[in-house]
Parts: C-alpha cells; sequence; structure tokens
C-alpha cells in the first residue's frame, strides 16, 4: 500500500508569532522560534543548516517538518556597462529574472514579481510570454538578497534601491508584494527605507487606490508612454479599462494621501509618440499631480515592430517638457548587450 508523502510546508510562510507557537508546541523555547526568524529574514538564509546557532537535533527536526523553497542561481550575465542579470531558478522549476544595475554611487536592484506577463504590452518581451503564476513574499525576498550579495561581492557595497519593474505587473500580484515590501523594509528584514523601493505598474486605477487606502510610504512609478488614450489603447491594452482620466484621479488620490512625487516613465518610440504635440500632451497629464518624468530608450525587441526615437527628436521633446516647467531626466539604457534593459526581461 502507497503512503501518500506528506507535502512540507515553507517554514517563511508562517508569521514570529506562528513559529514561536509551532516551537512552544515541538517543546522548544520561545527565543529559538525567534532565532530561526532573524536567520530568514535578517540574515536570508536559504538552508537550515546555516543557522548555526541552533543544535544538530534541532536543524534535522525543521528539516523533517519544514521546507525553504529558495531560489537559486541558473545564470548570471555582466554587461560590458557593469549591470548583472541573474536568471533564478524556483523551488518548481519556472524562471524569473532579476537586474544589479550600478550606476555612480547608487546600486539597484531591479526584481520581478510575476513568472511571466498577462497584460501583452506590445513593446515588451515580457509581456509576449504567458503569466505562469505569481510569486511569493519570500521568493521576491531572495531576489532581493541574492541581488544585495552580487552587489557586495562585485562592487563592495550594498543595495541602495529597490524597484519592481522585471518580470510582472506587480498590482496584479497585491498581496505578495506588499507582504514582501514588508519585508524588505523591516528592522528584521532588510531594514530599507520605503523611500528606496519603487513600484512600477502599468495602471490600474482601483489597485492605485487601494496602495493609498493601506498607506503605502514607497515611491509609485506609471509607465505611461502616451498622454492620449487612441495611442496607449494601441500598445497598452490595459488602458482599456483603465483610461488616463480614471488614472488621474487615482493618481490624485494616492498623493494626496502619500505626499510622494508621482514618477511617469515615458519610453520615446520613433514616429509614434515623439513628436511636439506627444511632448504637449505628457505636459498636459503632468498637471495632475506632482511628478517626475522619466523619459526611457527603446530597447528593441525582436517582432514588435516598434524603435527608439531619434537622437533629436528626444532632444526636442525633452526640452519642450522643460519648457513647460515639467521635471524630466533622460534615462540611458542599461545591460542591453546582455538583454537586461527595460522591456528586455524574457528568459533570453
Amino acid at each position: 500500500m502507497n503512503v501518500a508523502t506528506k507535502v512540507k510546508k515553507d517554514i517563511r510562510q508562517f508569521s514570529l508569532n506562528e513559529l514561536i507557537d509551532l516551537f512552544e508546541a515541538m517543546g522548544e523555547k520561545k527565543f529559538r522560534a525567534k532565532q530561526v526568524n532573524e536567520w530568514l529574514w535578517l540574515k536570508g538564509v536559504r538552508s537550515f543548516d546555516e543557522m548555526t546557532n541552533l543544535s544538530k537535533n534541532l536543524r534535522e527536526q525543521l528539516k523533517e517538518q519544514f521546507v525553504i523553497n529558495a531560489l537559486e542561481v541558473d545564470t548570471v550575465q555582466k554587461s560590458k556597462d557593469g549591470t548583472i542579470k541573474s536568471r533564478f531558478r524556483l523551488h518548481d522549476g519556472h524562471l524569473i529574472e532579476g537586474v544589479l544595475i550600478p550606476a555612480d554611487d547608487r546600486m539597484t536592484a531591479c526584481v520581478s514579481s510575476q513568472v511571466g506577463c498577462s497584460l501583452t504590452c506590445k513593446f515588451c518581451a515580457t509581456g509576449q510570454m504567458d503569466r505562469l503564476r505569481n510569486l511569493n513574499a519570500d521568493e521576491i525576498f531572495d531576489q532581493v538578497m541574492m541581488l544585495n550579495e552580487q552587489s557586495e561581492m562585485h562592487y563592495q557595497q550594498p543595495l541602495s534601491n529597490i524597484v519592481y519593474m522585471g518580470m510582472g505587473e506587480p498590482l496584479l500580484n497585491y498581496k505578495n508584494v506588499m507582504k514582501s515590501v514588508e519585508r524588505l523594509t523591516a528592522p528584521d528584514g532588510l531594514d530599507m527605507s520605503p523611500r528606496r523601493l519603487t513600484i512600477s505598474t502599468v495602471g490600474i486605477a482601483k489597485m492605485i487606490r487601494k496602495l493609498a487606502d493601506d498607506g503605502a510610504k514607497f515611491n509609485l512609478a506609471l509607465s505611461l508612454h502616451a498622454a492620449n488614450d487612441t495611442k496607449r489603447n494601441q500598445i497598452m491594452p490595459i488602458n482599456e479599462q483603465n483610461s488616463l482620466d480614471m488614472l488621474a484621479e487615482a493618481l490624485q488620490y494616492f498623493y494626496e494621501r502619500n505626499k510622494r512625487w508621482i514618477y511617469f516613465e515615458y519610453i520615446l518610440f520613433n514616429n509614434f509618440n515623439d513628436s511636439i504635440q506627444d511632448a504637449h500632451e505628457l505636459a498636459d497629464f503632468c498637471k495632475h499631480v506632482p511628478c517626475k518624468v522619466n523619459i526611457i530608450e527603446y530597447n528593441t525587441v525582436a517582432g514588435t515592430g516598434m524603435h527608439k526615437a531619434k537622437e533629436k527628436k528626444l532632444e526636442i521633446f525633452q526640452q519642450t517638457l522643460l519648457d513647460r516647467n515639467v521635471r524630466v531626466t533622460v534615462r540611458r539604457s542599461r545591460g542591453k548587450d546582455i538583454d537586461a534593459a527595460c522591456g528586455q526581461l524574457a528568459n533570453k
């Protein structure tokens, strides 16, 4: 007679209070649970054997009852500009990507929130993939910790910023993303200031409002890419249910409660959204809320038929915004030679 194998639970799914209850049921002291919690979240260990201040017997008990479904590094590529892209393998075999971006005195981790994406933005490589599943909070946390290890190893400094701009739409994995933020900003986690975290969304109005209601203190970036509905509908189908007017109201609601400037991400596409009129439409949209515009170079993705704007047009576009008193920065692509730049993550 075959006996079904008991599925072990990931110990990182339990809160500290739940761990305390579990340990007391095992006949262990309360402080042992706190030690394990510190190993998991403060030190980011990925195996029970690394918990060296626990007895060997207790470590064996933990291995018998629980697992740590940690990420593993599958492949690492380093760009000529210093950017490092890592493909991570999840416990169930799925693959995701994260990127370490060095720039001046900033070390930024760009992390994924889903395996694939369901939103089919025309210009994005990830959007050509199916969404296979959401990432758990600990899987997002693992990406950050592993990219932090790379930062310290290669650049002798820890991460300064975290951006949720990798694979997937963070606000369609709301619960896990918010839990990961909690762990990354907790004193017994990475203890990162919320002001150094940025969540990037294509624009889901009701979820932006929920962020505001839930007291989010991190930065919010909106992938805008067109400031009129006709053009935005063409490249971002999500806009058909989340019009610019709806987004403007949601962003105003968020700002009223958060008091943090909004970032507008605007990829400049050749002969699509790079005209002077497009710049004026963007400037008009910027009136809705205190904001900063990041103009982003497009990184070619096969099969999209889209290309980056000419340099002269970029300069005119930027100057038009400046003349309209819009705060604007041009973000040059990093890591495009290893398909690590904005919109290129697709497990290649």
